[in-house]
């Protein structure tokens, strides 16, 4: 065996950089977007009425009602919209009193 012929230990030298890269992407790319994506379903899945939410373009609402893909928001007193779930980009206060709510709050 000549110096020039490595062999097998030669090949693994040479991917290994290429390997590596591949780990780090799948570390600081693919894995945080996934648990992202996996707390964002999770959200979406514990959303109940009287939740305030920030929808994608920016609202803030009330939720009203909440069916299997969709939750009806009230943005404004007396205006419902239908909005899709996963459009529901944060939910600030879970079963807090909306600021426009009539309901006076009783304290316990």
């Amino acid at each position: 065996m000549t110096p020039t012929d490595g062999g097998l230990m030669a090949m693994i030298i040479q991917f290994a950089p290429i390997i590596a890269i591949g780990v780090m992407g799948y570390f600081l790319l693919v894995r945080p977007q996934m648990k992202q994506a996996k707390a964002h379903r999770e959200m979406v899945a514990g959303l109940k009425r009287n939740d305030t939410v920030v929808l994608s373009n920016g609202m803030i609402g009330k939720v009203t009602r909440v069916e299997n893909d969709e939750a009806m928001v009230e943005i404004a007193q007396g205006v419902n919209v239908r909005v899709i779930k996963a459009m529901i980009t944060q939910v600030r206060d879970r079963t807090g009193v909306a600021a426009n709510d009539t309901k006076q709050v009783t304290k316990a």
